[in-house]
This record gives C-alpha cells, structure tokens and sequence, in this order.
C-alpha cells in the first residue's frame, strides 16, 4: 500500500476479501491510519465481466501503454468534437442521421488495434470533421 509516513492515508484493496463490502481500518507505513476499503461482490464481477468481454484478455484486465493512452485520448476527444458539431445543424433528421453515423463508425472501428490504422483513421476523421464545420460555417451566412 502506498501509506503516507504519518496522518490518515485512503487505500484502496481491489482483491476479494474476508470483509466483504465492509471496510476496515489498518496500521500503515510509519503507523499511518489506512482505510482499506474492499469491494463489493457486484464491482468485482462487473471487473471480470469486462475484462472477459475484451479479445484475448482471459479474464484479467489490461493496461495501456502511454502511446495507447494518448491515442484514445484523441479518439475520444474527436468523438466529442463531431458530437458537438453535430448538435450544431440546424435540421432535426440530418442532426440525427449524422449523430447515428458518427456512433455506428467508432462503433465499428472500436476493436482496430494496430498503430498506423488508428492514426490515419484519426486523420480521417479529423478531415470529416473540418469539412462539417466548413459546411455548418457555409451554411449559416
């Protein structure tokens, strides 16, 4: 655990305990006080369901490089900004349209895992983008 050398130091145990959903106090490093707060039943099955949900992680959960972190950082920062632009047309039916078309392709694409597709497929997405704000632009004056 990472304990603090003196006052109060908030832990968290992520394996299955005898306490169930109970937390418990304990003695730290240099006699700090730590809440080890456990789990409940729930949150852990939910953990091993997702973890048994993503391709080839059998049950164990995965972690990201900081290359893959970035990466999905800017995928997930492209699908709020073309969410955004979206909410921006003005007509009911095509918002939609292109709400559902923006979903169903990172929907599609989510699984993509090699380095070079996920970067051009950035790029692309990028270029949708400007090109629907360049329209959304047109179209208001």
């Amino acid at each position: 655990m990472a304990c603090s050398a003196s006052g109060v130091c908030l832990c968290t145990w992520l394996g299955p305990g005898s306490l169930g959903n109970t937390a418990s106090f304990s003695e730290g490093e240099g006699g700090a006080l730590c809440l080890v707060q456990r789990p409940s039943r729930r949150r852990q099955r939910r953990r091993v369901q997702v973890a048994a949900e993503r391709p080839g992680t059998a049950g164990r959960l995965t972690s990201l490089s900081p290359r893959q972190f970035l990466r999905r950082q800017q995928v997930l920062q492209l699908y709020r900004k073309i969410l955004r632009a979206v909410r921006e047309v003005p007509a009911e039916a095509d918002r939609q349209y292109l709400k559902d078309w923006a979903r169903e392709e990172f929907r599609r694409n989510k699984d993509a895992t090699e380095e070079d597709t996920i970067r051009m497929m950035i790029t692309q997405g990028n270029m949708q983008l400007q090109e629907l704000q360049r329209t959304l632009k047109l179209a208001k004056s």
